[in-house]
């Protein structure tokens, strides 16, 4: 093993997930705020429509770099830039859309993508009775010839919208393919190099939660109302 330094490989130090979460919201207020016309934003007025304490919202910035100015605060054009570059989001990503029922065609739809920088270029299915098709300027190409498009297009995410049974094999696939990040639609956990990141997005396991927590705080009204009924 080589005692250099400079041999070693550099680790990058992911910032946690609940910072990178507030940094996606600080983006998107700035960019209302822009386009309402303001030019420079305090943090204490960034963060109080997001219910985010001004100290929280330096905190989580300056884990980013220094970004405001005495006197100033942060000038909103400097601080999107600097933001969309933190995120990764200051050039386009090519995506593929694994699976094409119901969800599939929801996402390919979504105009929220493309304006985030974020561009469907490929679609791939199984069922014959949609490989072929012409969607939006696309064509529905059979997993088969995964491989091929995702390297020839030079694609890096993925939208995973297929069968639990059948996620890890089609997630092998894209990871064969050369696909560093997939977005797993798919109620199954996935297993992946640690050079490839995973987000799972499991909307049945959300809509529990949610009903979980509608559940609880309507036990809780129903025994404030007993209480005070005696």
């Amino acid at each position: 093993m080589s005692s250099n330094p400079e041999s070693e490989p550099a680790t990058v130090k992911l910032a946690p997930k609940a910072v990178v979460g507030r940094v996606c919201l600080y983006l998107r207020q700035l960019e209302l705020l822009r386009s309402q016309g303001e030019t420079t934003i305090s943090s204490a007025k960034l963060g109080a429509p997001l219910l985010v304490k001004n100290a929280q919202v330096r905190k989580d910035l300056a884990y980013f770099g220094q970004f405001g100015h005495p006197g100033i605060g942060y000038r909103i054009d400097d601080l999107i830039s600097a933001l969309r570059h933190v995120l990764g989001v200051d050039h386009e990503w090519p995506l593929a859309l694994v699976g094409f029922g119901n969800l599939g065609r929801a996402l390919l739809g979504y105009r929220g993508f493309r304006s985030r920088g974020f561009k469907i270029v490929a679609i791939f299915d199984n069922d014959p009775a949609k490989v072929g098709r012409k969607v939006d300027r696309l064509t529905v190409e059979p997993l088969g010839s995964l491989c091929e498009v995702v390297r020839a297009r030079q694609i890096t995410l993925a939208l995973l919208c297929v069968p639990a049974e059948v996620a890890q094999s089609v997630a092998d696939m894209l990871v064969a393919a050369g696909v560093a990040g997939i977005l797993n639609f798919a109620p199954a956990p996935l297993r992946l190099p640690d050079q490839v990141s995973l987000i799972g997005v499991d909307l049945g396991a959300q809509l529990e939660n949610l009903a979980y927590k509608v559940e609880k705080s309507r036990d809780s009204v129903r025994r404030a109302s007993q209480a005070s009924s005696y």
